[in-house]
């Protein structure tokens, strides 16, 4: 797994929190007493369910240590695990009334499996929702591998593909878990967001995408450098707005998945 910094993933809390917002007021449960966040991230998208569900016991989990660290730091009270989701899938038997994921399960492998590992372990008539990027192929994201692939880098670079996410089209998530749910509700959003320059759009992707590919490379130099290549490349693809700023559009899959009551 890339390594991840709250304070840099922060420095865009409010477009990256909208999505989570908008996946967090469609699901349709007036009463969740249990909740689980994974990828809980520095504890953004823990606040807005705690908005949504203030009676709620709501505990968070992410991989990361640092965001960990900065989610209790904010919100002491609160029940925060350091884990991996795919190690909590396979050892858990614990069953929430809402199991919630924004935008972190597109790190985790082989979906048509996790889904609906995901989903038993929701209690009777609850959901399981998430919200992950559906834009690999967007501008961005085929930037960073073109760089990467240049004769300029890719000797930098160990043998073999930068581990990057992955996701699927949503009609692959609906025969995932069409016969497993009660009742599936399905959309994309593509948000543009307005970005002051195109460094702007390579310290948001400093907080996520371009991470695997900034720690397999050598040196800070070496990662100061090809996000300075990474820049040119963002200015060709993002071109300015008659003021100045640049249109970022970024594609987003919504699911929420109802569990079945029992007969």
């Amino acid at each position: 797994m890339p390594t991840w910094n709250a304070d840099q993933y922060l420095r865009f809390a409010d477009e990256r929190t909208r999505a989570c917002r908008d996946l967090a007021a469609t699901v349709s449960i007036a009463n969740a007493r249990r909740i689980i966040d994974l990828g809980c991230g520095p504890g953004n998208s823990t606040a807005v369910l705690a908005a949504r569900w203030p009676d709620a016991e709501i505990v968070g989990l992410d991989s990361s240590p640092d965001m960990i660290a900065k989610a209790r730091e904010s919100e002491p009270r609160r029940t925060w695990i350091a884990g991996d989701i795919s190690k909590w899938m396979a050892s858990s038997r614990e069953q929430f009334d809402l199991v919630f994921s924004n935008a972190a399960l597109h790190w985790v492998e082989n979906h048509g499996e996790a889904l609906p590992k995901l989903l038993s372990r929701v209690a009777p008539g609850g959901a399981f929702a998430m919200q992950i990027p559906g834009n690999f192929d967007a501008p961005a994201h085929t930037a960073m591998r073109e760089l990467a692939a240049s004769p300029e880098w890719r000797d930098k670079f160990p043998p073999g593909p930068v581990r990057e996410w992955h996701t699927h089209e949503p009609d692959f998530y609906y025969d995932t878990l069409s016969s497993h749910a009660a009742r599936i509700d399905l959309w994309e959003t593509t948000y543009v967001h307005v970005m002051e320059n195109a460094e702007a759009i390579a310290e948001w992707y400093k907080g996520t995408g371009l991470r695997p590919f900034l720690d397999a490379l050598p040196s800070p130099a070496d990662r100061d450098r090809f996000t300075i290549g990474y820049v040119e490349k963002l200015r060709a693809a993002y071109p300015e707005s008659r003021d100045g700023r640049r249109l970022f559009p970024f594609r987003r899959i919504f699911l929420i998945a109802y569990a079945k009551k029992h007969l």
